[in-house]
């Protein structure tokens, strides 16, 4: 094992979370302001109508996939009698509906916003990384399919889950589980990883707003009184 694999795939997952709850933390605090999703709505509303819904739909699919699918536990799949094939299969499945659902969402904004003059002047740099972003890590998402169906038996859908269960856990030996993994898959992780870092310095922290406002389920209903 590399001294290179060894920092992205054992070190770096550290850096990248540490950024992203300090970062979004040291933001809340000192540029509130700035704290929202920055939307173009009001200048041009086209093709979001589609693919604002499309993206996050298929995000939302994608995040609780990935969350359930690597980080529960390989002994309460072989509990539950799921075989690895069958866990792959149906990550694979799943994985790839919400990732084409996000796709076209996302493939739907980008054209919105090189195609309309007024809101591809309002574009700001940080908007731009964070799309062709998300575009590379969902292309390589989706490729990395393709790659899982030349080995149905489950084995790397494994190595991953020990991976991500090793680093949420703190043990040194994440790493080694994905030495041998294929580099569609490493790019991947390191893609996924790195949109943690950007996330506090763009509008993806309005992503803990949505989080907030489940508080809002428990607030006392206004009493309003006509005069």
């Amino acid at each position: 094992m590399s001294y290179l694999h060894q920092f992205l795939f054992g070190i770096y997952p550290y850096i990248a979370l540490a950024v992203f709850l300090l970062g979004s933390l040291v933001r809340f605090d000192r540029e509130q302001y700035s704290w929202r999703s920055e939307s173009s709505q009001v200048l041009h509303t086209g093709l979001l109508r589609w693919g604002s819904p499309l993206f996050h739909i298929g995000v939302i699919g994608l995040l609780g996939g990935h969350a359930a699918g690597l980080l529960t536990p390989v002994g309460v799949w072989d509990a539950l009698g799921v075989t690895h094939g069958a866990k792959q299969l149906v990550a694979m499945v799943a994985g790839g509906v919400m990732g084409s659902l996000c796709l076209i969402g996302l493939l739907m904004l980008l054209a919105r916003r090189v195609g309309n003059d007024r809101v591809r002047h309002a574009t700001s740099v940080k908007d731009k990384l964070v799309l062709v972003w998300l575009l590379a890590t969902l292309l390589l998402g989706l490729s990395s399919i393709f790659v899982s169906a030349g080995h149905l038996d489950g084995h790397m859908m494994v190595l991953l889950m020990n991976w991500a269960q090793h680093v949420v856990t703190f043990r040194g030996d994440a790493a080694g589980f994905i030495v041998d993994a294929p580099l569609v898959f490493k790019l991947h992780l390191f893609m996924g990883m790195s949109l943690f870092v950007i996330f506090p310095f763009t509008r993806l922290v309005h992503v803990w707003s949505g989080f907030g406002a489940l508080v809002y389920l428990n607030r006392a209903f206004q009493l309003v009184r006509s005069r």
